[in-house]
């Protein structure tokens, strides 16, 4: 028989058993509140100590710590207000990643955290840590985030408007129940969504790879090989010239006039494109005037991000950021497909990190004299397009594969997500 479902008075909740209710969080928290950055910020990170958490830790699947920072103990003092202990929810409340939501593990015993993150301390005798977990990354959460969070730019949740955001309040036995059943169903689901994730970076790993032999060994299979005079690939085929950039490109400084050019955006993944297509949140200045042009067949290059390949060749007419170079060809030498491909691949990629100027990754610079110092590869016009032909087929094919498979991987997360939804609503019941 069908369970007695309710109206819950909230209309993004819509309907619950008859036996559950609606409360807000607040009323079966112990805390929530958000960290802070210690005085000093970067600068009092240690390389051992206390785990200090930020935004790019917390994971709707857990926490991620490839790349951990610390404090030391007399900084975690001083912060004692914002420890995490075991069972805490964790969860992003500022920037893009708002929503992403954990629960920290007891195996890591205590940690500190930012002022991204907000720290919610279930009662556990109203709510489990686990069913708070499920919440906030169900649609439910995503729901409330739009709805309550706060600021000028609508990206922020408040303490306040945590404490204040409705939660169905389930009795503690279901939620246990629940909570197994989802455990179980997205264990599941996550094995396969890894597997298809691991797929495609093995698939975009590959492209690289292909992209790369391509246009620093060119096609047309074995051939005399000589000693390139180029730092970032030894060698390259015996009749291909090889010439510092400075005698190919030269640095433009063309400014707009009338602010009316298309705004271009520059990538490490995309290459050039026009912001329109970009779903971006950042500042946009309200005039162009005084943007730097940026012609079809120029290279644009994002100086505080060359470390990450953020450079291509343009195929729009349009302004990119002044702070942002941009360069043209003297001669021609290349073909503006192969040079696209050439600027990207990850040796040169790695020689613009290596060459980059900074105290820290977020502060790298690569500067137009270090980029006009390097040395390129030069074929023949004629193998240059040869060499793009043969990588249009290959390179649209395995992006149509890694296409394909990242579009699996959203319909899959969406069926994870409605699938939470449905047991937390109790339109699906635990049996």
């Amino acid at each position: 028989m069908a369970r007695e479902m309710k109206d819950s008075g909230i209309s993004w909740i819509g309907q619950i058993p008859a036996d559950w209710s609606i409360v807000k969080i607040k009323a079966g928290v112990h805390k929530v509140g958000s960290g802070k950055t210690p005085s000093g910020g970067a600068t009092t990170y240690a390389d051992e100590g206390i785990l200090f958490l930020r935004s790019q830790n917390v994971y709707d699947t857990g926490l991620e710590l490839s790349n951990p920072t610390y404090i030391t103990p007399a900084v975690d003092e001083e912060m004692k207000g914002t420890r995490v202990f075991p069972n805490d929810v964790l969860l992003n409340i500022t920037g893009g990643s708002i929503g992403r939501c954990c629960i920290f593990p007891e195996s890591l015993k205590t940690a500190n955290v930012n002022q991204h993150v907000s720290i919610i301390r279930v009662n556990q005798d109203i709510f489990l840590a686990e069913y708070m977990h499920y919440y906030w990354v169900s649609p439910l959460g995503s729901l409330a985030i739009d709805l309550y969070q706060t600021g000028g730019n609508r990206e922020g949740m408040s303490a306040d408007a945590i404490k204040n955001t409705p939660i169905i309040l389930i009795p503690l036995d279901e939620q246990r129940r629940i909570c197994r059943v989802l455990d179980d169903e997205c264990s599941k689901i996550d094995s396969v969504l890894a597997e298809i994730r691991t797929s495609i970076e093995e698939y975009k790993k590959l492209k690289q790879a292909i992209i790369t032999q391509a246009v620093t060994k060119g096609i047309r299979g074995d051939r005399p090989m000589k000693e390139s005079g180029i730092e970032w690939v030894p060698m390259i085929p015996e009749d291909w010239s090889n010439y510092r950039g400075k005698h190919l490109f030269y640095e433009t400084n063309e400014r707009s006039e009338t602010g009316s050019e298309e705004l271009l955006t520059v990538s490490h993944k995309t290459g050039i494109t026009p912001r329109r297509q970009k779903n971006v949140n950042m500042f946009m200045s309200e005039s162009l005037v005084g943007y730097k042009i940026c012609r079809e067949g120029d290279i644009a290059a994002n100086t505080m991000w060359m470390w990450q390949g953020a450079i291509g060749v343009s195929a729009y007419h349009g302004v990119i950021s002044p702070s942002y170079n941009t360069y043209r060809q003297r001669n021609n030498a290349f073909d503006l497909q192969y040079l696209d491909y050439l600027l990207r691949i990850p040796p040169l990629v790695d020689q613009y990190n290596v060459c980059s100027t900074g105290i820290t990754a977020s502060r790298l610079r690569l500067y137009p004299e270090q980029f006009l110092s390097f040395n390129f590869p030069v074929p023949s016009m004629e193998e240059q397009r040869e060499i793009v032909m043969f990588l249009r087929s290959r390179v649209d094919e395995m992006d149509a594969l890694i296409q394909k498979k990242e579009q699996f991987l959203a319909e899959l997360e969406t069926y994870k997500k409605s699938l939470i939804y449905e047991y937390v609503t109790g339109k699906k019941e635990v049996v």
